[in-house]
């Protein structure tokens, strides 16, 4: 417990460095290559990071291989400029998510149209070094929001940061740190504890599975808005509640709509299929005024 209380201490002096958003700072991402072609990320170990039955939260891993992909196109492109995703798709192979935790982004090319510009990645997630995903993205190039500035990416390096001491948090630090608490509160040891500060909470309804966290920097990218590696896991969660226990996730394929704003989040996930062996889901997150940020269809397969 003292252990992640420190580290989300050490993570707001990791923040108080533009270059990353919270949950990077939290997790530790490093960057062990960081090329045009290739970016290579890795995360720290631990229960920080752990669910309840010891995987790797998959909102960790899911922002992992958001991170990869997006960092190779922004390798591509001038520090001032800001990435949006447009689609992601996932492919789990059923490795299991324990162990150290790589990521590797590599770039295709970008694709340019009249008004807009995209770029093409691919990533793999390793586990333990065996490859725990395979994914690929497309990320739309645009501006900063206006009075925002953009910086170019910083690793979380966490060996040597001194933690913040409490006397010196600003206000939306100390409310950071008081949802952390209420964290590890709720949890036994350490493992779980993240689901809980992040609010992936989800609950059955009648067709399907919900899920309601309030948004913040503790879920935010370098904008403020929700991280799209993090709207995957809140719809991978969302969507697993909907089945039964047995049924795990296979594969994920989303398209963000737009910004991940508004005070609370909210994922809607309804079974549109369960057979003998697969399911399908679809999930629909939203947020300010209920407008649709993103919309999920995730594939799931029957355990032995």
């Amino acid at each position: 417990m003292l252990d992640i209380r420190r580290r989300v201490l050490t993570a707001l002096a990791l923040e108080r460095t533009p270059g990353f958003n919270y949950s990077g700072n939290f997790l530790g991402v490093r960057f062990s290559e960081l090329t045009p072609a290739r970016v290579c990320i890795e995360i720290d170990q631990g229960a920080h990071c752990e669910d309840e039955s010891g995987d790797i939260d998959i909102g960790a891993v899911s922002l992992v291989a958001d991170v990869a992909m997006g960092s190779v196109v922004r390798a591509n492109l001038s520090p001032e400029q800001r990435l949006a995703t447009v689609s992601l798709n996932l492919q789990f192979t059923g490795a299991p998510l324990r162990g150290a935790m790589q990521g590797v982004g590599e770039f295709h090319n970008f694709v340019d149209g009249s008004d807009s510009r995209q770029g093409l990645c691919r990533a793999t997630v390793f586990a333990d070094g065996r490859p725990a995903l395979f994914g690929n993205g497309a990320f739309m190039i645009m501006n900063p929001p206006p009075g925002r500035t953009m910086y170019p990416l910083t690793p979380a390096v966490h060996a040597g940061m001194a933690p913040l001491a409490e006397h010196e948090l600003e206000d939306h630090e100390r409310e950071l740190l008081a949802r952390a608490d209420r964290a590890l509160q709720a949890v036994e040891g350490a493992r779980g504890f993240l689901k809980h500060f992040w609010g992936m909470l989800p609950w059955t309804t009648a067709d399907g599975a919900r899920c309601r966290t309030a948004n913040g920097a503790h879920l935010g990218n370098r904008v403020g808005h929700m991280q799209g590696g993090l709207q995957i896991g809140m719809a991978i969660v969302t969507a697993e509640a909907a089945l039964p226990a047995e049924w795990s996730i296979s594969g994920i394929s989303a398209w963000f709509l737009s910004p991940g704003e508004g005070h609370d989040i909210e994922a809607n996930a309804r079974v549109e299929h369960r057979g003998r062996n697969t399911a399908v889901v679809r999930t629909v997150i939203s947020g300010k005024g209920g407008r649709r940020v993103l919309e999920a269809v995730t594939t799931h397969l029957r355990g032995g």
